[in-house]
């Protein structure tokens, strides 16, 4: 046997290339599982040294500086190991003030990095809106900056809003999950257009700047296609912009419109969809929905509208600009900011030694 030549050119045995690849999968996942079981240790550990804080400035009386005194003490006795600033001590006292359950800790909130949960605190006020962030920040995998946008944009508020006639034109619980993937208003701002957009710089726009669109959309949408071509008696129409839903298992139909809503504009929709249903549609997949987009919309006349229409659709305004004055949208900070703003503001101390 020639043993010049170094391993890597010699020709792998049969079957090696696999199991070489089921390795790297085992390494990968047990590190990921290691990765989790230390944030969720080192979470459920803040959690109790918080509450302990709290019970004993209640039951004996404790001042604020015992605070100051237990991160100096336990800097002391773990030089290495950081987070016991007097900062995040506070922190770990108010997630015990948020959370006072030990076992909704160690289920659900343990699952997140700690500075998720620091944001979590410090952007929301009610243990309501704190619970549907964490849960939507789990089952989407959401980044701190990314909780960050969808916090500041209110998706809580808007999420499941859009005006809509699922509960009447199709069965549950499908009626629901599409209740809840639509929104009201859709926030556009991050295309840069502004407020006199035309419809087709909307679409362009939106092609360009796809994933933040597809993040703004919401979970299970799937980009298919803009101006989506279909022949309807030798007659070409195009398709606005087409998306396929992966939980509910059906193709989205998008149109826009560049002005307030108005009844015939579901008659055009509804087209759509039909052809879509027709020429597209596999028939594993179930009935196509739509959702039109218009800058404004009178809502009992979209309600009337809806009421009439045969075919599912929602109906959502969307918003190019945020409605506030010249100079105050010029002072709003960009999202960088407020990921640096959060850094510096949950950074512990002895981290940014």
């Amino acid at each position: 046997m020639n043993t010049d030549h170094p391993a890597s050119l010699t020709p792998p045995p049969a079957g090696y290339a696999e199991w070489l690849f089921d390795l790297k999968s085992r390494i990968h996942s047990a590190q990921q599982r290691a990765t989790l079981a230390v944030n969720r240790e080192l979470v459920v550990l803040y959690w109790q040294i918080g509450s302990e804080i709290l019970a004993r400035q209640a039951q004996q009386g404790w001042g604020a500086r015992v605070v100051d005194r237990l991160a100096q003490d336990l800097r002391n006795a773990f030089p290495d190991m950081k987070g016991f600033s007097p900062r995040n001590l506070k922190y770990m006292r108010a997630f015990a003030q948020a959370w006072p359950e030990a076992e909704f800790v160690q289920q659900a909130a343990a699952q997140l990095p700690w500075f998720h949960l620091c944001t979590l605190i410090d952007k929301l006020k009610t243990r309501e809106e704190r619970d549907w962030y964490l849960a939507q920040t789990i089952e989407h995998g959401w980044s701190r900056n990314i909780l960050v946008i969808q916090i500041e944009t209110r998706l809580k508020d808007r999420t499941g809003a859009a005006l809509s006639n699922f509960a009447t034109r199709l069965p549950k619980p499908q009626s629901e999950l599409a209740r809840e993937s639509l929104k009201d208003p859709y926030r556009l701002d991050f295309l840069g257009l502004g407020k006199e957009a035309e419809e087709r710089d909307i679409e362009a726009a939106l092609v360009r700047h796809i994933t933040q669109f597809l993040l703004e959309l919401g979970a299970g949408f799937a980009y298919v296609g803009r101006q989506v071509h279909v022949e309807v008696g030798g007659d070409d129409f195009f398709v606005d912009l087409l998306f396929y839903h992966l939980k509910l298992r059906c193709y989205v139909v998008i149109e826009i419109k560049a002005g307030k809503f108005k009844p015939e504009h579901l008659g055009q929709l509804s087209f759509y969809m039909t052809a879509v249903d027709k020429q597209i549609k596999q028939e594993q997949d179930a009935a196509t929905i739509g959702l039109l987009l218009c800058k404004s919309k009178n809502k009992v006349v979209a309600e009337y509208a809806l009421h009439d229409s045969s075919r599912p659709m929602g109906i959502a305004e969307y918003q190019l600009v945020e409605s506030l004055p010249t100079q105050l949208q010029t002072s709003l900070p960009s999202i960088e900011q407020l990921e640096q703003e959060l850094v510096d503001t949950h950074m512990p101390e002895s981290d940014a030694e």
